[in-house]
């Protein structure tokens, strides 16, 4: 089971799929339509990375078409690239808190483990309020945390 915020590189799935080798896993991605950001929470994160074009960006109202579209190339890319590396995966946009499809897909699936994937958020990882945490806690399956496009954990 993967989590992800944004589209998958190659670099993220090669780290994913080298998890898996000798299983021959099938994998299904979620991908949440952040149609309900935390402003605040938004901004410290980016100016915390010296992002200050996007901090300024994320001061802006969300536009929920923008970000459904956004959901839906995330997801077809990132199906595209698991696909690349010949490893099946199916996938669905979530509402914009994914825990609830993420619990059912688990228990549904029977999946032993969750893969989260996001860029750094200081705020949400600083007092163990993001994806994976809450996964974590809602589940009790081992949650990997991993950055996105890099090889550092969360």
């Amino acid at each position: 089971m993967v989590l992800t915020e944004e589209a998958l590189k190659a670099v993220d799935v090669d780290k994913i799929v080298a998890m898996h080798l000798e299983e021959g896993a099938t994998y299904r991605v979620l991908v949440p339509a952040d149609t309900d950001r935390n402003v605040l929470s938004s901004f410290l994160d980016h100016l915390s990375l010296f992002e200050m074009r996007e901090a300024l960006d994320s001061l802006r109202p969300v536009d929920g078409t923008e970000a459904h579209a956004d959901a839906e190339t995330a997801l077809s890319t990132t199906l595209r690239e698991f696909a690349a590396h010949d490893v099946a995966a199916t996938g669905e946009i979530t509402a914009d808190d994914p825990m609830p499809t993420l619990v059912e897909e688990v228990a549904r699936l029977g999946a032993r483990e969750v893969v989260v994937v996001t860029e750094p958020h200081a705020v949400e990882d600083t007092f163990h309020t993001d994806w994976a945490s809450k996964a974590r806690e809602a589940l009790g399956l081992p949650v990997l945390h991993m950055y996105a496009g890099d090889w550092r954990l969360g």
